[in-house]
């Protein structure tokens, strides 16, 4: 799900245009930026359904497909469905939408960011707009970090199914136990790993490191920008009283 695929990544964006889209998603759609004005709640749907296009141009149908379906059916019932509901139903859906809501759109688009950004191209972004390697540094091995996890989390099934401990089964009250201790340590030894590995390859240096990968803004990259960036044109007028 996680590991960068530059074979069939649909749509290349710059990371910054990713990062940008991020940001916004984090602000509008999980933060609930402007909600009370109509126009940045329409057009906080509109970007909200944007990491699930990009993962159809990266032919990642089955991702995208869940994701629009899940995200289409809370949204719905969000819609048509809460306003009919009274008492505990009405609570426990309507906080079960309201997290959903906000939190997918998020989701999809790092999941769709970690899926179609190589680490080198994250870096070189990160060098062009002037970021420290204290920041730098942990956010490249994150991008290593989620794909080795799922791979060790998939081999750690693979030895409990062996052992016939999984749920239903014999030992079933392992079942927790033998797969989260071993994930744990997995995950502490794989960070460390990942990190001796980035200050290996120079990342700690203080001198300017050269970058063979291309990035760049292309027409694309203008055209997810400036869908982004209506949404807080939209807010400021909402906020000035120009727009309701």
């Amino acid at each position: 799900m996680f590991t960068a695929d530059i074979e069939n990544r649909g749509l290349v964006l710059d990371p910054r245009t990713k990062l940008a889209v991020m940001l916004t998603l984090v602000v509008f759609a999980l933060g609930g930026t402007g909600s009370g004005i109509i126009a940045v709640r329409i057009g906080t749907v509109v970007i909200s359904i944007l990491p699930t296009v990009l993962l159809l141009t990266a032919k990642q149908w089955k991702k995208a497909f869940l994701s629009g379906l899940i995200y289409a059916g809370i949204k719905t019932a969000e819609i048509l469905l809460i306003p009919t509901l009274t008492g505990a139903a009405l609570s426990v859906l309507g906080l079960c939408c309201m997290i959903f809501v906000r939190l997918m759109p998020s989701l999809i688009m790092g999941a769709y960011m970690l899926s179609s950004t190589t680490v080198s191209e994250f870096i070189a972004a990160m060098h062009r707009m002037h970021i420290p390697q204290q920041i730098t540094i942990p956010l490249s091995v994150m991008f290593r970090f989620f794909p080795t996890v799922l791979e060790e989390f998939a081999a750690i099934n693979t030895a409990m199914k062996m052992r016939d401990i999984r749920i239903g089964g014999k030992h079933a009250g392992r079942f927790i136990e033998y797969r989260l201790v071993p994930l744990m340590v997995c995950s502490v030894n794989i960070g460390s790993e990942l990190s001796a590995a980035a200050l290996t390859r120079g990342l700690g240096v203080s001198v300017k490191r050269t970058n063979i990968c291309k990035i760049g803004f292309r027409l694309q990259d203008t055209a997810v920008l400036f869908l982004a960036g209506s949404l807080y044109v939209l807010w400021i007028l909402g906020m000035i009283g120009v727009i309701t």
